[in-house]
């Protein structure tokens, strides 16, 4: 396939996925070889910026995606009206950096750090996609194991788990004394 029916593969097929593809799926399709692909990836994210296109490709670990410049957000804002907000309460922050920096992990794995009940912040979590079910612990019970997911990625502007910045021993106990706090809290009503 020559290149420039190669790109074309690969913009048609980001496009209709709206989601990533792994990279290795992509060199499939185009009928070539991973390192080729990356190649033509990252001279199709070249053009894109050169060109000031309204779209680039992003990548997460071994998946591109095909997103939105970030400069072209007031323009989406004004056909999609107010895109809906993800409301990230201090207790649902908690949890998800509990999940981002301890996954795979358990419910009960979480609530034991946390300290308190974490069903409405893991439901929350799954809605807006930061986190999804990972599988089942070869445990007892069967517990469901829960990680991030590239939404979360993409949310926090990171390209992989590896960074994440680093958790501070104050951080740590900052995060302890908050969970003592709620727990009080609970315990009071």
């Amino acid at each position: 396939m020559e290149r420039i029916q190669a790109k074309a593969a690969i913009e048609a097929i980001l496009f209709a996925m709206g989601e990533s593809v792994e990279i290795s799926r992509l060199a499939e399709a185009i009928e070539t070889d991973a390192q080729t692909t990356r190649d033509i990836l990252e001279e199709m994210a070249r053009e894109y910026e050169q060109e000031g296109r309204g779209i680039g490709i992003t990548q997460f670990d071994n998946a591109v995606q095909l997103c939105t410049k970030a400069e072209m957000y007031e323009y989406l804002v004004r056909i999609a009206k107010a895109p809906r907000k993800m409301v990230l309460t201090d207790t649902v922050i908690e949890t998800l950096s509990i999940i981002a920096y301890k996954q795979p992990i358990t419910r009960v794995e979480i609530e034991r750090i946390r300290g308190v009940s974490c069903d409405h912040a893991i439901n929350k979590l799954l809605e807006y996609d930061l986190i999804t079910e990972l599988g089942r612990m070869d445990a007892p019970g069967r517990p469901l194991l829960f990680g991030t997911t590239q939404q979360f990625l993409r949310s926090f502007g990171v390209g992989s788990l590896e960074e994440l910045p680093e958790l501070s021993t104050v951080q740590i106990e900052e995060f302890k004394q908050q969970a003592e706090a709620e727990v009080q809290m609970q315990l009071e009503i």
